[in-house]
């Protein structure tokens, strides 16, 4: 089996409240308000696709939140977000590979993060046999060619798949093209799952 996993809420944990209580204090603007402005959008969606710069983005965003920060700042920030590794589920994707599975990350990703994580968490690659990430092939999740791409790197069907993630809108995208999805909404998803069906 192929069992593909999401990297952010599936295998490290992120929370971009940690992003806004930085740019919060180094721009001195309530956290509140930057959390009423922060939001998911095509600028966004963009910069994830690799469209677009980690420059053009920080600025566009810092001008979408009103707030003033040095890119040095921004990236700080930007950072942040990264909370840790979910050592269970690394575990079980070891355990995985070890029982001749085939265990890969597709990952939503943009260029800043791309560049930090990996340092961050050298076991977090270390448990994939391999890692296909939005801004390097020019889409992304929910988008059903990011899917069939994976499946046809990997060489398997999508009733071969098993696909995890914390967004619905993924999973019933890689639902609609037969790949078996699992809602992933804490940290005990993956291990539940997984024991259950082995």
């Amino acid at each position: 089996m192929l069992y593909i996993f999401d990297l952010c809420n599936v295998i490290v944990d992120i929370d971009f409240n940690r992003v806004l209580g930085v740019w919060s204090d180094l721009g001195r603007v309530p956290l509140a308000l930057l959390q009423s402005r922060f939001q998911i959008d095509e600028a966004f969606e963009q910069y994830e696709r690799g469209e677009i710069s980690d420059e053009h983005f920080a600025a566009e965003l810092c001008e979408r939140l009103d707030i003033a920060l040095s890119y040095e700042q921004f990236v700080a920030g930007w950072q942040a977000v990264f909370m840790g590794a979910r050592v269970d589920t690394l575990a079980l994707m070891n355990q995985l590979r070890a029982d001749g599975h085939r265990v890969v990350i597709l990952s939503n990703a943009n260029k800043l993060h791309t560049e930090f994580w990996p340092t961050q968490y050298p076991e977090v690659r270390a448990a994939a046999d391999a890692i296909y990430l939005s801004q390097e092939l020019g889409m992304r999740k929910p988008e059903a060619l990011i899917f069939e791409h994976v499946l046809q790197q990997e060489g398997y069907r999508a009733d071969q798949a098993i696909f995890f993630d914390d967004n619905a809108d993924n999973i019933a995208a890689a639902n609609a093209l037969g790949i078996e999805s699992v809602l992933v909404t804490d940290n005990k998803t993956v291990p539940v799952w997984l024991a259950s069906h082995r």
